[in-house]
């Protein structure tokens, strides 16, 4: 029988370096719709055509760990009209570590890095967040 895949075991690769994340959330594809009609056609209704591509950003999270400045590293490569960009491999992992489902991101960069709140009576893990644009995914389940 074929169960659905839990969600919890992904890695994220980019650069040959695997980066391990408590969340990774934003990966999905759109096409946009281009409504067009002739005035001569008999339909009183716009035809609907596939348009360009729109890719949403990319957030991810993981727990601050001292002296892991990747993140870091990456985000100040970012300077007007230059940024260095990476291409990404997220997967969503079996019970063996194996790759099931892998997103391809092309040629992504850093749009926001947010370090964690401080709070001096919580008890939680401190989370960082990276937010990546890209100019492509790609999805291969199987």
């Amino acid at each position: 029988m074929n169960y659905p895949l839990p969600k919890f075991h992904f890695q994220v690769e980019w650069g040959g370096k695997r980066i391990g994340f408590t969340e990774v959330s934003g990966l999905n594809v759109e096409t946009q719709p281009i409504e067009y009609r002739e005035g001569n056609m008999p339909q009183y209704s716009k035809l609907q055509m596939p348009g360009m591509q729109k890719f949403g950003p990319i957030t991810m999270k993981r727990g601050t760990v001292k002296g892991d400045n990747e993140f870091y590293t990456w985000w100040n490569t970012v300077a007007l009209n230059t940024i260095e960009r990476r291409d990404l491999t997220i997967s969503l992992l079996n019970e063996k570590h194996e790759p099931v489902v892998v997103w391809k991101v092309n040629r992504a960069w850093p749009t926001k890095a947010t370090s964690t709140d401080l709070k001096s009576d919580g008890n939680e893990v401190a989370i960082e967040t990276i937010e990546i644009v890209h100019e492509g995914l790609t999805i291969q389940n199987g």
